[in-house]
């Protein structure tokens, strides 16, 4: 298991200082989201001011973008970091893709997403080794690439591409064609032992592929105060509110809870949310816990399940320096 870093949404003259102090910190890498800034240009920053951290998006919205422009980016990022990228893509859900990015949504989530990813390989193997630009799908149909287009190969080709979701039809897809998937921070462990992680095991075993090539990264809810169960309680109710996040209250027997927050959402009574989430419900979707058992009672919670583990909370330098620190050698 190992401990990556969440990068708060900051101005870029931020993140080299950051990206500096997660390196000397322990981490094994650096994550960029895409909520208020673009998470590509952090990265560019993140490479130049490191020499092990690994780092990646987490996520970049896929369908708001061409498989050209993103395999351009991942691409130039790669070379960048000899190899240290990981390109993490997530669907976003279907009013921000029609309402924000002005982007019709597909008829096939995983259809278009599958293309996308094979795609982007199609363009990376015709500038690594020469091959012949051709692909043709149902969305895209991509069949040029002249010399002046083609940055030509890199040392380290292999991109890494993780899939992110928060239901079985994502999971099963990073299994068939993915590196590794990422888990929304809304989950229990038990829906990721009964759902996630057996459709990331069938779409492996549906590629011929092992399971355990399929790296799965977590970023958990942690509350050791009582304001952060606070803040924490709220997130759920934000996240329980989404009706195609619903499965996962669902396999709780919290359906009807759900159907409450979203009714609430919809009306924009977002004081009325949190007092909806129980204690138990809290428990299922957060680890309660002391500051001091952290690191063990986070390795019993997730033995088994992932490969990568981070917190919701972002990193800040200068902020609990010790305890990341502690944290970081603990999983390791």
């Amino acid at each position: 298991m190992r401990l990556d870093a969440s990068l708060a949404q900051v101005p870029l003259q931020e993140v080299p200082g950051i990206a500096a102090a997660a390196e000397q910190l322990g981490f094994d890498a650096l994550w960029a989201s895409e909520t208020r800034h673009d998470p590509f240009l952090p990265c560019a920053l993140i490479a130049e001011h490191t020499s092990r951290l690994r780092f990646g998006t987490a996520i970049a919205v896929s369908f708001s973008r061409s498989p050209a422009n993103l395999a351009y980016l991942a691409w130039d990022l790669a070379a960048q970091s000899g190899g240290r990228f990981m390109l993490g893509l997530g669907t976003q859900v279907k009013a921000h893709i029609e309402r924000r990015f002005g982007v019709a949504w597909p008829d096939s989530v995983t259809g278009k997403l599958r293309e996308q990813i094979l795609a982007m390989r199609a363009f990376w193997d015709c500038w690594q080794n020469g091959t012949q630009l051709n692909f043709r799908g149902t969305y895209y149909k991509l069949t040029l690439m002249s010399p002046f287009f083609d940055p030509g190969p890199i040392e380290h080709p292999n991109v890494p591409v993780y899939i992110a979701g928060v239901n079985a039809g994502l999971a099963k897809l990073a299994g068939e064609v993915g590196d590794g998937f990422v888990v929304h921070p809304f989950h229990s462990p038990r829906y990721l032992s009964e759902i996630i992680l057996p459709a990331v095991h069938a779409g492996a075993r549906q590629s011929g592929r092992r399971s355990e090539e399929v790296m799965i990264s977590v970023t958990a809810f942690v509350a050791t105060t009582p304001g952060a169960c606070d803040l924490a309680r709220s997130q759920v109710a934000f996240y329980a509110s989404t009706p195609s996040y619903r499965p996962v209250m669902a396999l709780h027997g919290w359906e009807r809870v759900a159907e409450q927050l979203s009714a609430h959402a919809a009306r924009s009574e977002w004081d009325a949310m949190p007092a909806l989430i129980t204690d138990e419900m809290l428990g299922q979707f957060c680890l309660l816990t002391e500051e001091s058992r952290l690191p063990q009672d986070l390795k019993k919670r997730y033995h088994g399940i992932a490969s990568r583990l981070g917190l919701y909370d972002p990193f800040v330098p200068g902020v609990k320096d010790d305890f990341w620190r502690g944290l970081a050698g603990s999983i390791r």
